[in-house]
């Protein structure tokens, strides 16, 4: 969008008077389950809760870095997202779920998206690329914890749509066959896009909560291990922010 153009928008995200500024680097937790999760563990260790809609935002005691969510779809996400960007987020990372297509990928795996094909209604209003792609910088941040903590990944490409409960056979075939697409989700290419917009480093780790390559779906996100995993995930991201806030932006 041109200075021009984005001019004529009526409103635009503000940070208020008496609203603090937040870390430059965040985690970012789509689901409540997580979020909940993260913001207990945040407070037990001394952190802070600040404002955020009708999410959740809480700041580690040091200042040194931000957990947000939950924020489930493309649209409460994105505002979710710019309300963190004007308050100061520059590196942020999304813990999400996504349905896997392809047979390897099996509930617990991690996913890591490198590109994204837009399938909800929220990215064309900032962009017209309709595969933006993650952060090479916070991925190459995510590949060294995961291996630091011995955690195996894959990486692809995963599409985005707002309706979970309309996705054919047909469909989701022609997506894996035809654009290389190895699972979906609700959230990741309109994070992706606002954070190409407002020119902000971004990355994503899903957990395979769907298998969708089956004969029959199979979701596995109410298991026991599946919420282990969770928590494994949660914690291990959050231990290891201290060496993202030293990640250049602007790359």
């Amino acid at each position: 969008m041109s200075d021009h153009e984005e001019k004529k928008v009526v409103m635009h995200p503000v940070r208020g008077r008496k609203e603090k500024v937040i870390p430059e680097a965040g985690v970012f937790f789509v689901n409540p389950a997580e979020a909940t999760y993260a913001m207990t563990k945040m407070l037990a260790q001394g952190g802070k809760k600040r404002f955020l809609f009708n999410s959740m935002l809480c700041v580690n005691g040091d200042e040194t870095f931000f957990v947000a969510g939950p924020a489930v779809g493309a649209p409460m996400a994105v505002l979710c997202m710019e309300k963190l960007i004007v308050l100061g987020a520059k590196r942020l990372i999304l813990v999400g779920w996504c349905g896997a297509l392809q047979q390897g990928l099996e509930v617990g795996s991690v996913l890591l998206p490198v590109q994204a094909l837009c399938g909800e209604g929220t990215s064309p209003y900032y962009s017209c690329e309709l595969r933006p792609k993650s952060s090479p910088p916070l991925m190459a941040w995510l590949r060294d914890t995961l291996s630091r903590g011995g955690i195996q990944w894959q990486e692809g490409r995963v599409w985005s749509t707002d309706a979970p409960y309309r996705e054919s056979r047909d469909l989701l075939a022609r997506l894996h066959n035809e654009e290389d697409i190895v699972a979906i989700d609700m959230e990741y290419s309109a994070l992706c896009t606002v954070a190409l917009f407002r020119g902000i480093e971004f990355a994503a780790l899903m957990l395979v909560s769907d298998e969708l390559w089956q004969k029959e779906w199979k979701p596995g996100f109410s298991t026991p291990a599946f919420r282990r995993r969770s928590q494994e995930m949660s914690g291990m991201l959050m231990g290891g922010m201290q060496s993202m806030t030293c990640i250049p932006t602007g790359v």
